[in-house]
């Protein structure tokens, strides 16, 4: 039996932007599956009924990506390859009107939360039924889980709570339920993702509760890890490091934007800490958490920073030795507090520090890289390529971290764990062997 002619129609999903959007994806994808459509998240093929864009509208650059990536669409549209064009995300939820202006051949614009709107366009209702259920767009081992919409932080430089709106969290009940439901379709890394992670559960329950839900994530059964993304570091709750200690199951693992270091910048960012502060926060991680890997972002070119300011952020790189440091030229955007300063510092001196910083970076992490030779250590198996896997440690998130080339005699599965004795690194990844 032929069952691809019980569909209703084609749709190709194109996401952009951070894992948060791709989430948002998977879950738009159960949704119009359940309604039986036929769903393909970026494919090349030109034989889609309707393309949806969810777009990212965080920084220039992106909003840039999500412009030209639209506009490719409505010329598929012109051609007749394809009947309709969507638009969803953080763009659409920014600039809805100005997008209706310019590009008028979209069919309809939805923000952010408004995929209830966007199944209506299908003749589809939202079915509550199916929270938790996402069609997975990462390869089957790991996945993201969004635990938190939205943001109360008062960055001067950020656009997101104009996209997203305000923190909400998900209820624990709701997050332990698709944590389980990911874990049965074969999952065994989750990657708590949220624009601010500690602030989690104070809507809800008057209080910080990350330890709790960690704590409780950690009795799903055939979970292995659990990796934090986006912790704020102002007034960050202690009690998850004494849970990361004891639990096992987390990642040694913490990513926690700092931006800058500079008091001058650090208060113009609205940052809501001094570097005193921040280095006393660093020293208690590492004490805490032995051995953790600390990944941080940072921000150069902000309106302000002098010379002297960006020396300053060298020196704090240069004496906290970060292991994963990731760096953004500023980008002034509207509707953020910081619009109202002068961006007077020129793109190519920004990149300019953006590339130093790196460099620097590049440096530190081949240091520590080096230190890692002669030791075993348990790695993930994420890809076969080229007769060689690819795999990543504990202290290494997808896509943006390093990764550990294996040789392996026997043949090795994606999510599989194997022990990596270490024979050789490099500026950021590692070689071994596996035993």
């Amino acid at each position: 039996m032929n069952t691809r002619t019980s569909y209703k129609g084609r749709i190709n999903i194109i996401t952009l932007g951070c894992s948060k959007n791709q989430v948002d994806s998977e879950v738009m994808a159960a949704q119009l599956t359940a309604g039986r459509y036929e769903v393909r998240h970026e494919s090349h093929q030109k034989r889609h009924d309707v393309v949806i864009v969810n777009t990212c509208g965080f920084i220039e650059k992106a909003k840039e990506e999500s412009i030209q990536t639209i506009l490719e669409q409505v010329e598929q549209k012109k051609r007749g390859n394809i009947k309709k064009v969507f638009v969803t995300g953080c763009l659409s939820e920014r600039y809805r009107k100005e997008l209706q202006q310019e590009i008028p051949e979209v069919d309809a614009f939805f923000g952010t939360l408004e995929l209830p709107l966007l199944l209506k366009q299908f003749q589809l209702d939202f079915k509550k039924e199916l929270i938790g259920e996402r069609l997975l767009y990462t390869p089957s081992h790991y996945a993201y889980l969004k635990i938190s919409e939205g943001c109360n932080r008062t960055c001067s430089f950020c656009a997101i709570p104009l996209m997203r709106g305000k923190h909400v969290s998900k209820p624990t009940e709701e997050i332990l339920h698709e944590a389980k439901h990911l874990v049965q379709k074969g999952v065994k890394e989750i990657m708590l993702i949220a624009q601010e992670l500690t602030y989690y559960g104070l809507d809800l329950y008057k209080k910080r509760t990350l330890a709790e839900l960690l704590n409780r994530l950690c009795e799903t059964e055939g979970l292995e890890w659990i990796r934090l993304h986006y912790a704020y570091p102002a007034r960050f709750p202690t009690d998850v490091l004494d849970v990361m200690r004891e639990q096992k199951k987390i990642c040694r693992y913490l990513d926690m934007p700092l931006q800058h270091a500079s008091d001058r910048m650090l208060k113009a960012m609205r940052r809501q800490i001094t570097r005193k502060e921040t280095e006393e926060l660093i020293f208690a991680i590492r004490e805490k958490v032995p051995g953790i890997c600390l990944r941080t972002t940072l921000i150069t070119g902000f309106p302000g920073e002098t010379e002297e300011d960006f020396e300053e952020l060298k020196e704090f790189i240069t004496r906290h030795r970060f292991e994963r440091v990731g760096v953004f030229t500023y980008s002034h955007e509207e509707g953020t507090t910081a619009f109202a300063l002068q961006d007077v510092i020129p793109f190519s001196e920004k990149q300019r520090r953006a590339d130093e910083i790196m460099k620097l970076q590049q440096d530190i992490s081949y240091d520590i890289n080096q230190q890692r030779i002669g030791e075993t250590l348990n790695v993930m198996v994420d890809s076969a390529v080229a007769g060689k896997y690819i795999g990543r440690t504990e202290w290494d998130s997808p896509e943006v971290d390093n990764e550990v080339i294996i040789h392996s005699d026997k043949p090795l599965r994606p999510g599989d764990f194997v022990q990596v004795k270490i024979t050789k690194a490099y500026d950021y990844d590692l070689e071994g062997t596996a035993l």
